[in-house]
C-alpha cells in the first residue's frame, strides 16, 4: 500500500484558553482529580526523562519525555483515564441507588456500597489500553466489565483483559465497529457505557476520562519546573480521538499560558483532528489502515476537538515508518511502541523539514516536552 504524503496545518482558529476550558480541564479540574487519587492511594508519579541523544539528533536545546510506559503496571497513559472515570461513574450511580453520597472510601470499604457495585456492568470498546484501564478500575471496586475489541486488535490484549477479569467480545473490522457494538450492548442489556471518545449527547463520562489524563500533565509540569531549565517552548503530543492531547493542552495553557507551541501529531491515514481543524468542525476521515493501531481513529472526540480546535498551534501527520523509526531510535533510553513514540516522531520530522520547522518555530534554542504514551508491545 503506498504511503500517503505527510502534511501539516497551522491553526487559523488559535485563541487563548477560556474560563470554560479551565473549568473542564484546567488547574481547578486537575486539583479535584488529584484529591480523588490521593484518596485512592495511587502509585507515585512516572518519570520525566531527559533524552540527550534525541536532543542532539534534532539540534534543539532540550528534550524531555514523560514516560507513561508503566503507569500503574498497565503499560500506558490510558491507565489514568478509564480507571478514574470508573470511580466517578460508580460513585454517581450508587449514590443515586442508595440516596446518599458515596465516597471513594465507601467504594473500597463499605459492604453495602461494594454490593451495589457488584450489580453494575461497565462496557466499552477498546484498541487495548482503554479497556485495560476500565477493567482494572471495575475489578478494584467489584463491578463487572465487558470489553469489545475489533478483529484487528492483537490477541495479547484480549488475554490481558481476561486475566484482569473482563468478559471480552469481538465485533467488526475496526474500532468504529467495535464501538457501535459496545453502544448497542449497553442499550440492550442496561449496561453502563464508558467510552474514551465523545459525541453529541454523550460527553459526561468521556470528560471524566480526559480529566483523569490531567494527572500526567500535572506531574510533568511540576517535574519540569523543579529543573534548572526554562519552561518548554514546544509540546508535541500524539492523538487518536484527541482526548490526551486536549487534556494536556488545556491544563498546560492554564498553568503556563499561551507562549509555547502545541503540536498535535497524527498518522497520515487517520488524521481526523487535522481534517477537523481545516474545516473548523469535527470531521470523519477515510484514510485507510495504519499500523499505529491505538491512533487509528477516523472520528475525533467532540470534547477533544472543542479544546484542540483553538488551543493547538499546529496539526501534523507522520507515517507509520516515521513512528517505527522513532521507537527504534529511542530504544536505548526507553522502550516504547511506535504509537508511544509518535510524538517523538513528530519532533524528528519537524526538525528535518525546514518548512515545518519554520511553521513550529523550532530551532536550536527550543525546549521540547514529549509524552511516551505506551510501552513496546
Amino acid at each position: 500500500m503506498p504511503t500517503a504524503p505527510r502534511e501539516y496545518f497551522v491553526n487559523a482558529n488559535r485563541s487563548a484558553i477560556s474560563q470554560h476550558d479551565r473549568a473542564l480541564l484546567g488547574m481547578p479540574a486537575a486539583q479535584d482529580v488529584s484529591a480523588e487519587r490521593a484518596a485512592l492511594g495511587d502509585a507515585p508519579p512516572t518519570s520525566l526523562l531527559g533524552l540527550s541523544r534525541l536532543k542532539d539528533l534534532v539540534a534543539v536545546g532540550e528534550v524531555r519525555l514523560k514516560d507513561e510506559s508503566d503507569r500503574f503496571g498497565l503499560g500506558s497513559f490510558k491507565a489514568l483515564g478509564g480507571s478514574y472515570a470508573v470511580v466517578m461513574m460508580l460513585r454517581t450511580l450508587i449514590s443515586a441507588d442508595l440516596c446518599r453520597p458515596v465516597t471513594v472510601d465507601d467504594l473500597i470499604r463499605d459492604p453495602v456500597v461494594r454490593s451495589a457495585a457488584a450489580s453494575k456492568t461497565i462496557t466499552c470498546a477498546s484498541a487495548g489500553n482503554h479497556g485495560l484501564s476500565v477493567v482494572a478500575g471495575a475489578k478494584k471496586f467489584g463491578a463487572q466489565s465487558v470489553v469489545w475489541l475489533s478483529n484487528d486488535v492483537p490477541d495479547t490484549f484480549a488475554v490481558r483483559l481476561e486475566r484482569l477479569g473482563a468478559v471480552v467480545r469481538r465485533a467488526g473490522s475496526d474500532y468504529r465497529e467495535s464501538e457501535e457494538a459496545a453502544r448497542s450492548a449497553a442499550r440492550v442489556h442496561g449496561w453502563h457505557l464508558l467510552a474514551d471518545s465523545s459525541w453529541a449527547g454523550y460527553t459526561r463520562w468521556p470528560l471524566e476520562v480526559m480529566r483523569g489524563y490531567t494527572t500526567l500533565a500535572v506531574e510533568a509540569a511540576a517535574q519540569w519546573e523543579r529543573s534548572n531549565v526554562s519552561r518548554p517552548s514546544h509540546v508535541f503530543v500524539q492523538a487518536g480521538v484527541g482526548g490526551l492531547a486536549a487534556s494536556v493542552a488545556a491544563y498546560l495553557r492554564d498553568r503556563w499560558g499561551e507562549d509555547f507551541c502545541f503540536v498535535v501529531v497524527e498518522p497520515v491515514r487517520a488524521a481526523c483532528l487535522l481534517a477537523s481543524a481545516k474545516v473548523g468542525e469535527p470531521t470523519r476521515v477515510e484514510g485507510g489502515l495504519t499500523d499505529l493501531g491505538r491512533l487509528d481513529c477516523p472520528d475525533p472526540s467532540l470534547l477533544a476537538f472543542e479544546q484542540l480546535g483553538h488551543l493547538a498551534d499546529v496539526f501534523m501527520t507522520i507515517t507509520d515508518d516515521d513512528a517505527a523509526a522513532a521507537a527504534t531510535f529511542l530504544k536505548p533510553e526507553i522502550s516504547l511502541s511506535a504509537c508511544g513514540a509518535a510524538g517523538a516522531a513528530g519532533l524528528m520530522v519537524s526538525a528535518s523539514d525546514p518548512e515545518l520547522a519554520h511553521a513550529t518555530a523550532l530551532d536550536s534554542s527550543s525546549r521540547v516536552l514529549l509524552i511516551g504514551t505506551e510501552r513496546a508491545l
